[in-house]
């Protein structure tokens, strides 16, 4: 498939193209494959065609930590806020995640304890790869969260290695360390405690302690519950180095309402605000808006999430004010415990194309 992205006549059109490509195709494989099931997808990414490395499996959010359902106290109190780096989730969760190359991802839960799962890329853009990635998770019965992963650990061919490990020191205190290496190079080790309360959450965060440089970064979260479906609070990013030393404090908002969540955050190095909203069982929208004060570059974004339970098919789509527009369609593949993934983004300003197809066995 070829794109020419000149004028603004081939613009709209290539834009049809996109959609209309990928939705023929899916439909067609549907139509060999039977019945099949909806499926909601992991991490999200809003931004292709970036420089950055595209996320891995290792970004997904686990289940439990930084997303905590979040209800009404019947007994009148205040909810707990959750965790500050899920403010935004909501809305990002229902951008497509960027499909390039081909992907293959198969998922072995070896027991109650252990799972273990196999990834293969080639790309056109970035080196093919390979990731192997474990988890083993702890098994308390009397436990809230059953399904809390302690240790999770991700290594690819390359010999990049990625380790969490996370643990509930008690009902309340978390705690969890992060180790990360490029190749033989360590890139992040960092710790992290957070307290939740009834109706409050507070985090420290040290990464990066290097005693013989005299180096660190020091990260304080805090949320509160002002009332039924306000939360209020703040970041404070403190890092220290031989030549500078400096602070950064972000203010947070979020307001919530029966189906829809308005969030922002905003401070010395920008701004990031987000909305987000049910329209009804099918149909998930989200708008996101990013400025940053280092770059001096403003970002919008519009994301929409379409279910479709006569087809069991998942539909998400996004398009940005840097001309970049994206789709992604996920179906089960049943009775095959697997899920088929086609997607394509087109960025018409930088006149490229990706085009993704991805499976993802049990």
């Amino acid at each position: 498939m070829g794109v020419n992205c000149v004028s603004p006549q081939g613009y709209l059109y290539n834009t049809v193209c996109v959609c209309v490509c990928v939705c023929v195709c899916v439909c067609r494989c549907g139509a060999l494959m039977g019945s099949v099931l909806a499926l909601a997808g992991a991490g999200r990414q809003n931004w292709p065609f970036s420089s950055d490395t595209p996320p891995t499996q290792w970004d997904t959010p686990l289940p439990h930590w930084d997303t905590p359902p979040r209800w009404e106290r019947r007994d009148g109190r205040l909810p707990n806020p959750g965790s500050f780096h899920a403010l935004h989730h909501s809305c990002k969760d229902v951008f497509p995640q960027q499909i390039e190359g081909v992907k293959m991802m198969v998922n072995k839960t070896l027991s109650s304890f252990f799972k273990a799962s196999h990834t293969f890329h080639l790309s056109a853009v970035s080196p093919s790869q390979y990731r192997f990635h474990v988890e083993h998770r702890q098994s308390d019965s009397h436990g809230k969260d059953t399904d809390s992963p302690v240790l999770i650990g991700e290594m690819d061919s390359s010999g990049s290695l990625n380790a969490h490990s996370l643990l509930h020191l008690s009902e309340r205190i978390r705690a969890k360390a992060v180790f990360q290496t490029q190749q033989a190079q360590f890139m992040t080790w960092q710790f992290e405690t957070e307290y939740r309360g009834s109706d409050f959450t507070a985090a420290v965060t040290m990464a990066n302690p290097d005693v013989l440089r005299e180096s660190v970064i020091l990260v304080a979260h805090f949320l509160q519950s002002v009332c039924s479906g306000l939360v209020l609070g703040g970041e404070l990013v403190y890092h220290r180095g031989r030549h500078e030393e400096g602070g950064i404090l972000t203010l947070a908002g979020q307001y919530s309402g029966p189906n829809w969540v308005a969030t922002l955050n905003a401070g010395k190095g920008g701004a990031h605000a987000s909305y987000y909203h049910r329209a009804n069982k099918q149909i998930q929208v989200g708008v996101e808006f990013e400025a940053s004060t280092r770059t001096q570059e403003t970002t919008a974004s519009f994301g929409y999430q379409m279910e479709l339970p006569e087809a069991n098919m998942v539909f998400r789509g996004m398009v940005n004010s840097r001309c970049i527009i994206g789709g992604v369609l996920e179906k089960s593949l049943s009775p095959l415990p697997a899920t088929l993934l086609m997607g394509a983004f087109v960025n018409h300003r930088g006149d490229k194309l990706q085009v993704g197809l991805g499976i993802n066995v049990g």
